[in-house]
């Protein structure tokens, strides 16, 4: 067989080779065209991605469920009042039983009864004082937003001095406080004041919020990154956020107990159920982090990073229900604002790139 290369050749068509070539074959000669060429900008090209293709990353308010009588109360309600009933009823039969063996006995477990219904009312009485104070606090913030827009000055020094009485036992509002104080009669604007109250009164208590919501991110996202089994991360998830939730209350002058903090935590759950979670992919995280995120992180670390933002969400909306003033003054935050330091590496390099 002869290797050599083919020398190249000229071949001559005919004619009439183009008339006969088929009309979808045929080359369109030029031609100019007088309409003007319109670039797209950046901000409508659907294939570069801007901020704006980013998912919203500053959640919705979170606000209280509705407190209304439903069927499912009117349920567990009736049950309550007959399992109750059951147990009165086998309590006094058990004392009548033990008086009719011994006196002692029937005096003791008397007494014992007597012990349990005290402490039963103690404890019910602690509950109903916690549920008031999360009841005062959303009064708080519903009085507060009405005397904003009232043009007489004596509702915001009103609600200014509730927010006093509230925030009096915590020292990080000392110096607000007595800033408030010093100017006591000066400002007249009803909304100035209270804005005023806000800045010197919720500052301090909003960094330390912060530091809490940074803090619990933070350990959710080692947690969750080292954990060998999902059931151990959604069990820390859970306790972290409960946690971080009763913080949240105490540091606002909640104090919530035990049926308060279930109530907190179901406010939370309903506010992420009805706006939605953040339900974070390998390609929405590659948007919000870095194009190169899913090339220099392992998955785990990435699953980590994501249920640190998804505990920083469950602090925010916390810190929306425990607040007593609603974000006038001050900036209420976002889940951007703690990606830098959940990821401050790849963070550091977006700021380098921009």
């Amino acid at each position: 067989m002869n290797d050599r290369p083919r020398k190249p050749a000229a071949f001559s068509l005919p004619a009439d080779a183009a008339a006969t070539r088929p009309e979808s074959e045929r080359t369109r000669p030029p031609a100019a065209f007088d309409a003007p060429v319109r670039l797209t900008p950046d901000a409508e090209d659907p294939f570069i991605a801007t901020t704006a293709d980013l998912p919203d990353l500053t959640p919705p308010v979170a606000a209280p469920r509705p407190r209304r009588i439903t069927l499912g109360r009117i349920v567990f309600g009736a049950l309550g009042v007959l399992i109750s009933l059951a147990v009165g009823l086998w309590v006094d039969a058990l004392i009548r039983d033990l008086f009719s063996r011994n006196d002692w006995l029937g005096y003791l477990a008397l007494t014992a009864a007597i012990v349990a219904v005290l402490a039963l009312l103690g404890v019910v009485l602690r509950e109903l004082i916690g549920l008031r104070r999360l009841a005062a606090v959303q009064d708080l913030k519903h009085d507060i937003e009405e005397a904003a827009a009232s043009p007489t000055p004596a509702g915001g020094r009103a609600m200014v001095a509730r927010l006093v009485q509230l925030l009096a036992a915590r020292p990080q509002t000392a110096r607000g406080r007595a800033r408030l104080a010093e100017t006591d009669g000066e400002i007249i604007d009803a909304a100035h004041l209270i804005e005023l109250a806000e800045r010197e009164l919720m500052s301090p208590l909003d960094r330390e919020a912060r530091a809490l919501i940074l803090g619990a991110a933070k350990r959710v996202s080692i947690v969750t990154a080292v954990s060998p089994r999902a059931l151990v991360d959604l069990g820390y998830v859970v306790y972290e956020s409960s946690r971080l939730v009763r913080s949240m209350a105490e540091l606002y002058g909640g104090r919530p107990g035990k049926i308060g903090m279930l109530r907190l935590m179901r406010d939370v759950i309903a506010h992420l159920a009805v706006t939605g979670s953040i339900a974070m992919g390998d390609s929405l995280v590659q948007q919000v982090l870095g194009h190169g995120l899913a090339s220099k992180l392992s998955a785990r670390l990435g699953e980590g990073v994501i249920n640190g933002l998804m505990t920083a969400r469950i602090g925010i909306a916390a810190m929306d229900l425990c607040r007593p003033m609603p974000f006038r003054a001050l900036k209420r935050p976002g889940i951007g604002d703690f990606i830098g330091d959940l990821t401050p590496g790849t963070a550091g390099n977006r700021r380098d790139e921009a």
